[in-house]
């Protein structure tokens, strides 16, 4: 954890050194997961979720984006709608840590300099790199393995304004498409005979909330170099 953080400040360190505008912040809201356990709903958020959450504005409409989020994901067949799921009575719960970097594209200007009151949709994109625990079922029960790092694609809707004076206000849903169909331990590679579900189908998890950033740094020209 200590690794990650120190990382995520190397990266926004480096970042300020040349910034014409930044935000730092924080994400709060909750998650949830879509797999071969549980029910299927794709924004339905049952744990926690925090981050950190940094920006270097480079444009009224893009801005780099460097975030770091812990949350929980837990999912029961019992809370399933589909009849073959609630029988078979499967649980399980993971933690997710993750770092992300990418790219945020406002579909209206967004200049923090300006005092009006602004307002814009945004989405964000990039790549993502997360640990989780290797999970398994045997006999109905989960049994829990080393943390391992995965990838995802990042992909995100959101809404955000300058509610108040330095702070710009935010809701957003991120969907995360991994490249692991283990979150919830249907597909262990090293129990194939333990496998179920679908597995041509990998996981995804999604974070829903806000986020509160505080802007600084020195005015943009936003000019070409």
């Amino acid at each position: 954890m200590n690794r990650i953080l120190y990382l995520l400040i190397i990266i926004i360190t480096s970042l300020s050194a040349s910034a014409q505008i930044n935000e730092l912040g924080i994400f709060a809201g909750g998650a949830n997961y879509i797999g071969d356990v549980g029910p299927t709903n794709y924004v339905a958020p049952n744990e926690p979720a925090l981050g950190i959450i940094y920006k270097w504005n480079r444009s009224p409409r893009h801005s780099w984006r460097a975030s770091f989020t812990y949350a929980d994901i837990k999912s029961k067949d019992a809370d399933s709608d589909m009849s073959g799921r609630q029988e078979r009575g499967y649980e399980f719960k993971n933690t997710v840590k993750e770092l992300s970097l990418g790219l945020e594209f406002n579909f209206f200007d967004f200049n923090l300099h300006e005092p009006d009151f602004q307002l814009t949709p945004y989405v964000y994109t990039g790549i993502s790199y997360f640990w989780s625990d290797e999970l398994y079922i045997n006999n109905g029960e989960t049994r829990r393995l080393d943390s391992k790092g995965n990838l995802a694609i990042p992909m995100t809707v959101g809404i955000k304004s300058n509610v108040f004076e330095n702070f710009v206000l935010g809701f957003e849903v991120g969907a995360r498409y991994t490249f692991t169909d283990d979150l919830d331990g249907s597909n262990h590679s090293d129990y194939p005979q333990l496998a179920f579900g679908n597995l041509d189908s990998n996981d995804w998890y999604v974070f829903t909330g806000f986020t509160l950033t505080y802007t600084f740094g020195v005015q943009p020209c936003y000019c070409a170099e």
